[in-house]
């Protein structure tokens, strides 16, 4: 994952009582957000198959994924070395951002395997 680029002198003058803001360089953050999604559709497409090869129906099945998002959302959490805000701007990125379209592919390849 791409690191944070800091603006900013780092030298702090004395009496400045401002912190100094920490910013995000949109490249990086860009390409983390890539990262997430590839991850998230990847995972959704590898447990939609697994879960139509294990015959899991209805409620197992969405629960199955709902499970699969909790840990690949903790795997990216500790891919950043469980600093979330050192590379993304919230938290809300790492858990919840591509969660429907994931859902989506699962979806699509969990039904697949059953109808061969």
């Amino acid at each position: 994952m791409a690191g944070p680029f800091e603006l900013g002198s780092s030298k702090k003058k004395p009496g400045d009582g401002v912190n100094d803001l920490l910013t995000f360089n949109a490249e990086n953050m860009q390409s983390n957000m890539k990262i997430i999604y590839y991850s998230r559709t990847f995972l959704s497409i590898i447990g939609g198959v697994v879960a139509g090869i294990l015959g899991f129906t209805s409620l197992k099945g969405f629960v199955f994924y709902f499970l699969l998002m909790m840990v690949t959302s903790l795997g990216l959490v500790a891919k950043a070395r469980f600093s979330i805000h050192s590379y993304f701007d919230s938290s809300n990125r790492v858990l919840l951002d591509g969660f429907l379209g994931g859902l989506m592919s699962f979806v699509l390849f969990w039904t697949y395997p059953s109808l061969l």
